[in-house]
């Protein structure tokens, strides 16, 4: 982060968030703000509904979408949850799970979280996993002290 923020660059002064912190935002949420690059390069942002199963976000939308066609060109994403007090953003490669068994507890899992069921397909179509390669954590109540940035 710029140095203007105010956003310390040892241990001195701040009070880091802990990844459980982040688990918790990302277990809670309802939405996950993704955002894909169109083809001309603009960004598309638009909400999904998910999961945090397996160190990942799970999620699905149809591979006709925008975003789905956006991914299937460029997997690269952004994924943001809904509060700007409470932030966790999540950088990386999407994925497409292959695992039966990890696909049926998302199913599971998605379905118990949002009363819906996705369907799966032989070829898995729609559903999609990032594993956070970067992730930016911070509360605006103890900005700029409690900023974190995760590498992994």
């Amino acid at each position: 982060m710029p140095a203007a923020y105010g956003v310390p660059t040892d241990a001195s002064g701040a009070e880091r968030l802990p990844w459980s912190w982040a688990v918790e935002q990302l277990t809670a949420a309802r939405n996950y703000w993704i955002v894909t690059t169109r083809t001309d390069g603009r960004p598309h942002a638009a909400p999904v509904w998910g999961i945090w199963l397996d160190d990942a976000v799970w999620f699905s939308t149809s591979p006709q979408s925008l975003k789905g066609r956006n991914i299937a060109r460029d997997p690269r994403i952004v994924i943001h949850l809904e509060s700007g007090d409470d932030t966790v953003i999540l950088e990386g490669e999407v994925e497409l799970p292959q695992d039966r068994a990890a696909l049926e507890r998302f199913v599971d899992s998605y379905e118990a979280k949002y009363a819906y069921r996705v369907e799966l397909s032989d070829e898995n179509q729609g559903i999609f996993v990032l594993r956070p390669q970067v992730a930016q954590t911070w509360t605006e109540a103890d900005f700029p002290r409690s900023a974190t940035r995760w590498v992994f």
